[in-house]
C-alpha cells in the first residue's frame, strides 16, 4: 500500500473496435475515393454514374476485407454486474464489463456505473494479443504485476494456455487462418479489378465470385471456435454471453454482395452482353471500332489495270 491506496501502473490503451491500423486502412481507401471524386467530373454522360458505382463498390469491398483483420469485435459480449474491484480489497463496484474478441487478440473493457467509484476512475480497456508473434501468457502476467482490476484478470485468465477452458489454441489458430484466407480474398479482389480494366469482364466476374467465396471460407474458419465450448463467465448472479460481433456480420454481408455482383456480371455476359459493356463504358468504343463504312471509293484506274 502507498498511503493506504493500492498502486496502479498505467499502460498504453487500445480501442476495442478501432485501432491505429484500422484508421490507417480507412484513411488510405478514403484518399483513393476522394481522388476519384475529384476526377469524376471529367467523365461525360451516363458513364459518370456507372464509374461512380463501380469504383465505390470496389473500394467498399476492399476496405472491409482489410479493415476487419484489425478490429476486435468478431465476437463480443457485455454484462452489467456488481463485482469485486481488486485483489486484497473488500471494495465492490457496479460496472459494465465487455469482452471483445478479434483475430489477433482480445479486448476487455471495464466501465463503472458511475465512472468515479472507490476514489478512482473506473474506465479500463486492456488488450491481450495471442497472434503467433505475441505471448499471451506474458501479457497476462504483466497485467497481474500492474494490479489490473479483478474482472479484467478474471476474463483474461479464461484465454491463457493453462486455463481449464482450453480455448487459447482454438482461438489463436482459427484467427490465424481466418486472417490468411482474408488476405487471399484481398488478392482475388485486386485481380478482379485488373480484369475489369483490361477488359475481361466475365473473368472479372468469376474473380469477384472467388473473392466472395474466400470471405465466406474465412467466416467458416472463425466459426470453428464454437467447437470448443466456452467456460461459463459469471459475475455473481450475472453471466456474460459472447456472440458474433459487427466484423463477423459485416464480412458476411460483403461476401454475399460479392456473390451478387459476380453472378450479375456472369449472367449479363451470357444473356445481355451489350448492357454489360454499356455499364463498363465499353459499348461505344467497340461500336466505333467495328462500325461499317457507309461509303466506298474505288480507284478505277487501278481496277482496270492488267494486274
Amino acid at each position: 500500500l502507498f498511503d493506504g491506496v493500492y498502486p496502479f501502473y498505467p499502460q498504453q490503451r487500445k480501442n476495442f473496435v478501432f485501432d491505429v491500423s484500422t484508421i490507417i486502412v480507412i484513411i488510405v481507401f478514403l484518399t483513393l475515393a476522394c481522388s476519384f471524386l475529384i476526377i469524376i467530373p471529367g467523365i461525360r454522360g451516363r458513364a459518370r454514374l456507372y464509374w461512380l458505382v463501380r469504383v465505390l463498390l470496389s473500394l467498399v469491398i476492399g476496405v472491409v476485407i482489410v479493415a476487419v483483420q484489425y478490429t476486435s469485435d468478431w465476437e463480443s459480449g457485455w454484462v452489467t454486474a456488481n463485482t469485486s474491484y481488486k485483489s486484497f480489497s473488500r471494495a465492490w463496484v457496479n460496472a459494465d464489463i465487455g469482452l471483445h474478441v478479434g483475430l489477433a487478440g482480445v479486448n476487455i473493457t471495464l466501465v463503472g456505473n458511475p465512472v468515479n467509484q472507490v476514489n478512482e476512475t473506473i474506465n479500463y480497456n486492456e488488450y491481450f494479443a495471442w497472434s503467433f508473434d505475441a505471448d499471451y501468457d506474458h501479457s497476462y502476467n504483466e497485467g497481474l504485476e500492474k494490479g489490473l482490476p479483478s474482472p479484467i484478470l478474471y476474463l483474461a485468465e479464461k484465454f491463457t494456455t493453462q486455463s481449464p477452458c482450453a480455448v487459447h489454441n482454438q482461438y489463436r489458430i482459427s484467427g490465424h487462418y481466418t486472417s490468411a484466407v482474408l488476405w487471399v480474398a484481398f488478392c482475388s479482389w485486386l485481380i478482379s479489378n485488373i480484369l475489369f480494366s483490361m477488359p475481361a469482364l466475365v473473368y472479372g466476374g468469376y474473380m469477384v465470385l472467388v473473392t466472395g467465396a474466400f470471405m465466406i471460407f474465412s467466416l467458416l474458419s472463425f466459426s470453428t471456435v464454437r467447437n470448443s465450448p466456452m467456460c461459463a463467465i459469471k459475475f455473481g448472479p450475472a453471466s456474460l454471453h459472447v456472440g458474433y460481433g459487427g466484423s463477423f456480420w459485416l464480412t458476411l454481408v460483403v461476401g454475399l454482395l460479392c456473390f451478387m455482383i459476380g453472378v450479375t456480371v456472369v449472367t449479363l455476359h451470357f444473356f445481355s452482353l451489350d448492357l454489360l459493356k454499356t455499364f463498363f463504358d465499353l459499348h461505344v468504343d467497340e461500336a466505333e471500332e467495328c462500325q461499317e463504312m457507309t461509303e466506298v471509293y474505288i480507284n478505277h484506274r487501278f481496277m482496270n489495270s492488267p494486274l
